[in-house]
């Protein structure tokens, strides 16, 4: 009899700490935000969430206010709607928020890399040197040269060149701008002596498509890679394309080459002094190109895409880069291409606010924190809430801001000049009028914000630039509308579309 009692006894409480892990238990406490569990325990929302990020936030919104609690696959996750209270978040020490946990746990199940506790300040100060002020302009230079390399190579006049030429956007975008970061960054074909440069140019030119190709197929497995729902088959294929670029950004393959960017080889270099182990850094290379190439060849398909859909816009940047262009000397003419500055992309406000209305439309991060004890947070109407302890607080900004009518008027239309006035200065955004910090936040914000914001910029207005110099661009189906984005990639920076269009381009001069 005590035996069975025992048994059952084990049962019970067996049972108990099941249905706790689950998630059965929780209870909404006083001052919590409004609690919302779902009707499958441990999962939860997490069909729901993954199928439509954006669909069903809002209908949680509806239901729930700007502040709710949900259960997503075995994690209580608190989103915060509520503008006003971002800047409480982002600027939170992380002694109570902690942005690393989440971030940690996706990185290496996506690139087999485990992270260290300096890696933060590591890329943070290694990005702070070479990817901004002086750092930057080295970079610039370098990448213009790597997008001459790719553009350039075969440009001449004449009316026999002067022929339409077509092409599908996106991949026409994606492969460019990819490849001449790629190259800016990880370096080049060695050479020796000016008869052997234009060989090894040809070899970076076929080796860098090479590398966007086996990269586009990783791309397209990342979102169900990172929510772990691949089938067995793409199971195989990713890790396949994981090993292949280990192998192809090694450090010992990568340091065999010439122009290695600073960016790169110090991170390497701090990272050996603290201990990470070679197989590792080979890991850390591939997180570095996803990080660094993932977004800017979909966004500078978006922002020529929007600039060819709208007239006014298109002539409007076209007419600032030819002005920037001829009172920098580098005006295009028959067999003389621009070659641009990064004092010329400082000079274009147009631009600067095209870029950024694409990003408002595109861009849609999740940023995530872990909390690490309880904490406060007051909304716009004075509601306080607490946080509780273990649980994960999430801000969706292309929702909550960047999709806003109170903050931006039709926020579904392109308006290129949304972001400055009419003399070319920057404009402010109010809510409730209330100046806000934060409007548009394609890059993330505080200590998580996305260390090579300047550099994707300036790859991406290079490359928008070089297009609208060299180029007339026009859509060939001019009716054709601005396709769909792909909502299985909310949450991973960049939207991609659903479909590719076609274009076609020929030379100016």
């Amino acid at each position: 009899m005590a035996l069975f009692e025992i048994l059952l006894c084990t049962l019970i409480a067996s049972l108990f700490s099941g249905l706790y892990l689950l998630g059965m238990f929780r209870r909404r406490r006083p001052g919590e935000p409004p609690l919302d569990k779902g009707i499958i325990p441990w999962l939860g929302y997490a069909l729901d969430f993954r199928k439509d990020t954006s669909r069903f936030l809002k209908k949680m919104q509806r239901k729930h206010g700007d502040i709710f609690t949900v259960l997503i696959g075995g994690y209580y996750f608190t989103f915060v709607l509520d503008p006003s209270c971002f800047g409480a978040i982002v600027k939170e020490s992380r002694s109570k928020l902690d942005f690393r946990t989440f971030a940690s746990k996706l990185v290496l199940q996506v690139f087999g890399y485990k992270t260290t506790e300096a890696n933060h300040s590591i890329t943070h100060a290694s990005s702070m040197k070479h990817l901004m002020g002086d750092g930057l302009t080295v970079m610039t230079q370098a990448t213009m040269e790597n997008f001459k390399k790719l553009m350039l190579f075969n440009l001449s006049s004449g009316e026999e060149k002067r022929v339409w030429q077509e092409d599908s956007l996106f991949h026409y975008c994606y492969n460019i701008v990819f490849r001449a970061g790629y190259l800016a960054l990880y370096g080049t074909q060695p050479h020796q002596g000016a008869e052997n440069k234009e060989k090894a140019n040809e070899q970076d030119r076929i080796h860098s498509n090479e590398m966007f190709h086996e990269f586009r197929k990783y791309d397209r497995l990342f979102p169900r890679l990172a929510f772990a729902v691949l089938p067995p088959k793409d199971k195989i294929e990713a890790e396949r394309l994981k090993r292949l670029f280990w192998s192809m950004l090694s450090v010992k393959k990568t340091w065999q080459k010439d122009n290695i960017s600073g960016w790169i080889s110090d991170q390497n270099q701090l990272l050996a002094e603290n201990g990470v182990p070679e197989y590792m850094r080979d890991r850390f290379m591939f997180m570095l190109l996803w990080a660094s190439q993932g977004n800017t060849g979909p966004t500078a398909f978006w922002l020529l895409l929007y600039l060819m859909k709208h007239e006014e816009a298109m002539k409007a940047v076209k007419d600032e880069v030819d002005k920037v262009s001829r009172e920098s000397a580098q005006e295009v003419k028959p067999g003389s291409p621009p070659i641009v500055t990064r004092d010329m992309l400082n000079q274009t406000p147009v631009l600067d606010s095209a870029l950024e209305e694409t990003l408002r439309l595109v861009a849609a991060p999740i940023l995530i924190r872990a909390v690490l004890e309880d904490i406060s947070l007051k909304t716009s109407s004075g509601t306080e809430y607490t946080l509780r302890k273990g649980d994960r607080v999430a801000l969706f900004p292309h929702m909550s801001v960047q999709m806003n009518p109170e903050i931006h008027p039709e926020p579904h239309e392109f308006r290129y000049d949304r972001f400055i006035n009419p003399d070319g200065t920057k404009k402010y955004f109010y809510k409730n009028g209330k100046r806000l910090k934060y409007f548009n936040m394609p890059w993330g914000a505080g200590v998580s914000i996305c260390p090579g914001r300047f550099f994707a910029s300036t790859e991406i207005k290079m490359f928008a630039f070089l297009m609208l110099s060299l180029y007339d661009l026009e859509l060939v189906n001019r009716e054709e509308e601005i396709p769909a984005i792909d909502i299985s990639r909310w949450g991973f920076g960049t939207m991609q579309p659903v479909r590719d269009v076609r274009f076609r381009y020929r030379l100016r001069f």
